[in-house]
């Protein structure tokens, strides 16, 4: 089993960058593909970007492609998001997700372990 925090939400203005960290505790965080989700008042909860086990590979929504990166970090049991160009409407409630498979998935189901999320409010 896994539990996940997310931080480093908060307000920033239009064109403005965050960089969000999921910190994971508990063991084999290394055989967990990871994935990001957001979730904005009254919508459903949406697939950002998701990274494999070893980190060598990548997938992002076409909402955030070029604008997003993932990564992660194995030693330190962390994976992030660098959230570049901001709009209004990234605005929404962030989650961290574990998946005890090797390879992504852009749907929230399939998904093991979910983090609380954290808030990022972008200004215009």
């Amino acid at each position: 089993q896994v539990q996940l925090v997310e931080s480093g939400g908060g307000l920033v203005q239009a064109g403005g960058s965050l960089r969000l960290s999921c910190a994971a505790s508990g063991q084999r965080f290394s055989s967990y593909a990871m994935g990001w989700f957001r979730q904005a008042p009254g919508q459903e909860r949406a697939f950002v970007g998701a990274i494999s086990r070893s980190g060598g590979s990548t997938y992002y929504a076409d909402s955030v492609k070029g604008r997003f990166t993932i990564s992660r970090d194995n030693a330190k049991n962390t994976v992030y998001l660098q959230m570049n160009s901001l709009k209004p409407e990234d605005t929404a409630v962030y989650y961290c997700a574990a998946r005890d498979r090797s390879s992504w998935s852009v749907s929230a189901h399939e998904y093991d372990y979910w983090g609380q999320g954290t808030q990022v409010t972008v200004s215009s």
